[in-house]
């Protein structure tokens, strides 16, 4: 179990402080907080001597009062703070890390008192505003915040835009699937001017690189993303727009006093290892409530990706679960227009012909139908709690495990409560949920323990929709590991063995990458329930080598490690589950690329299936002599390597 720490409100053990520096248990993170010119409080980052982040603004603006220049500041001795947990849900199922803890109080030139909670590990660097209680105010409304991130000079950007709200796919944006721009300047302007979704990745000139991101946001507070450009290197928090669900709900954050904000989060490395590698979403957070139910991870088909609303029927439907069968996997996901292709009366045979053949289901769901104009049913069935619940307890009684709720579009304090809403109620019926058209989770695998993957990220149904996307896929593939896989589950949906896609394999966008790139996505890309693009017609027309591979991936991981990247252009990662280790990387660069297969030992036994020359698959089983084994990935190409 975590060993956590009580909530300090009322600062004991203060010093006066013109500055202050906490220090990483294992000294080379330095985080300094100060008030700059006597009164603008600020921070900044330093590791092993650069500076990774310059004097950063710290502050919030609410409806009782600005919480930011002040007159002076205190701060708790340091504390060492141990984490020890284990979570079967992320990257690594055992966490033990331990970061150094202080307490900034600010007293504002109001006299209106304010902390800031640092918690600093070796890598990453956790922040949380508290407020406390004063007088009769019992609540708070915060408008804004001050929060910045303030960078070198020659850093550049590996970010993505927020949306305009109320746009795309029958209005449903913004929904975290804007495309990124690799190493752009800092001056860029965001396509549509409204700053960058977490998580965001820096490269700060030679020094090393920075992921910014939050974690820890309920029902208490709205999601956050950055800013767009401000000056002189600097980002600031922003909250979410007006117009975001149709214009329902605040753009800020209600709260009782005291309050806490969500953990605001920067890691920091000399390389990609420690971003690749960080459990700080987790580590900082606490479950929420405690499950009766013992959850199963694992593999799943889905008809839609391929086959689309068509098939959404009985006939077709059984060939996935058939599919399902022949490949060992535990589930299928039937996707939108259940309710009206098949109907309630009939999902019961849907169900028990899944059921007989050892495979249970997640169903598809609408989040509402208020804030934009989907028709795909069902709809208004999730936002309404009477409707939900007995929705979900009808769910149960027929046997269904899960449900993959879509379309959510907005950040607001009034969406979050919605997810945490619909996480609780699944619970309570032994469902397990997935959750797509939405935001990024924010440490919500530790924080409810029926979550299981969001999609946030521009996912697989674009490569089906779009040539583009399919032209770009190896590119988009070598930055989700660095990126926004590094704090959450990421409901992809991928792993392509059709070389067409549509239904028949003859026709339609065309995959650019090799069968072997397909495959190390699939380690690659980290979901507890991996629902794979494969269809029935895989089983005759992929190579056998594919279908093998695929049978036996898992989706749960004991550790992850880096081993070799950069972002747009490859990555090459190391992760095992059990006793087995699989190395798998992807290459997006125009030329071919040899990678030397890492940490093994003389006598290692290793399957590797990797690119000929032509692209097509090759399988080799090798045991490890004096050098370690190379491997050559084409471009748009990659490999997978077990270690047994």
């Amino acid at each position: 179990m975590k060993r956590f720490y009580p909530l300090i409100f009322a600062i004991s053990l203060s010093l006066p402080a013109a500055a202050l520096t906490v220090k990483s248990p294992d000294g080379k993170l330095a985080v300094d907080v100060e008030l700059l010119r006597g009164k603008y409080p600020v921070y900044s980052v330093d590791y092993d001597g650069s500076t990774m982040l310059r004097q950063s603004p710290l502050g919030l603006t609410t409806n009782i009062g600005v919480f930011g220049k002040s007159k002076s500041m205190t701060a708790t001795d340091l504390t060492p703070v141990k984490f020890d947990y284990t979570l079967d849900r992320i990257k690594q199922s055992r966490v033990e890390t331990e970061y150094n803890k202080t307490v900034v109080t600010f007293v504002g030139v109001d006299s209106l008192s304010w902390s800031v909670e640092f918690l600093v590990g070796d890598n990453d660097v956790a922040f949380r505003y508290i407020i406390p209680k004063e007088g009769d105010t019992g609540s708070i409304y915060i408008d804004s915040e001050a929060t910045g991130f303030r960078f070198p000079k020659g850093t550049t950007t590996f970010i993505t835009p927020q949306s305009d709200p109320m746009i795309g796919w029958k209005r449903t944006k913004p929904s975290y699937e804007e495309e990124y721009v690799a190493d752009a300047p800092m001056d860029t302007t965001s396509q549509y001017g409204h700053g960058y979704t977490f998580p965001c990745l820096f490269k700060v000139a030679d020094e090393g690189w920075v992921l910014i991101s939050e974690t820890g946001v309920d029902s208490h507070y709205c999601a956050s993303h950055l800013s767009e450009y401000q000056n002189d290197g600097l980002y600031t928090i922003a909250y979410p727009m007006p117009g975001e669900n149709n214009g329902n709900g605040n753009t800020g954050a209600a709260q009782a006093l005291p309050a806490v904000t969500p953990w605001r989060t920067i890691t920091v490395g000399r390389t990609l290892a420690p971003i690749v590698e960080t459990t700080v979403p987790w580590d900082v957070v606490e479950p929420l409530y405690a499950t009766g139910h013992d959850y199963r991870y694992g593999r799943g088909t889905w008809s839609w990706i391929l086959w689309q609303d068509d098939s959404i029927n009985l006939d077709d439907l059984k060939k996935y679960v058939d599919l399902a069968e022949t490949m060992g996997y535990e589930y299928i996901l039937v996707d939108n227009w259940w309710d009206n292709n098949i109907g309630r009366e009939r999902l019961p045979e849907l169900i028990e012909y899944a059921h007989s053949k050892g495979i249970d289901v997640f169903m598809w769901y609408s989040s509402s139908g208020y804030w934009n104009d989907i028709e795909q049913g069902p709809i208004n069935h999730m936002d309404n709690p009477i409707v939900r619940k007995r929705e979900m307890r009808w769910l149960r009684d027929l046997g269904v495990k899960g449900i993959k709720v879509d379309f959510f579009g907005g950040d607001k304090q009034e969406t979050m409560r919605l997810y945490e809403s619909i996480l609780s109620d699944a619970d309570d019926n032994g469902l397990m949920v997935i959750f797509h058209g939405c935001t990024l989770p924010r440490g919500w695998e530790r924080m409810y323990p029926n979550y299981v993957g969001s999609e946030a990220v521009l996912a697989s149904e674009n490569i089906y929709f779009q040539q583009h996307f399919c032209d770009e896929e190896a590119f988009n593939a070598t930055l989700h590991p660095f990126i926004r896989n590094t704090v959450g589950s990421m409901e992809f949906g991928g792993t392509f063995l059709n070389k067409y896609m549509n239904r028949d394999n003859k026709k339609g966008n065309v995959r650019r990458t090799t069968d072997a790139f397909e495959l190390a996505t699939a380690v690659l890309f980290q979901n507890p329930i991996q629902n794979f693009a494969l269809a029935p017609n895989n089983l005759t027309d992929a190579p056998e080598v594919c279908i093998e591979f695929m049978k036996q991936v898992p989706t749960t991981w004991d550790s992850t490690r880096y081993v070799d990247g950069y972002p747009g252009q490859f990555v090459v990662l190391e992760r095992t589950h059990g006793s087995t280790r699989y190395i798998a990387g992807v290459n997006a660069t125009p030329s071919p690329m040899e990678i030397e297969l890492p940490g093994l030992d003389k006598g290692d036994r290793v399957e590797i299936i990797r690119d000929s020359k032509d692209g097509s698959p090759v399988k080799e089983i090798l045991t490890v002599g004096k050098k370690a084994p190379k491997v050559v990935m084409q471009s748009q190409g990659g490999f997978v390597a077990t270690v047994f």
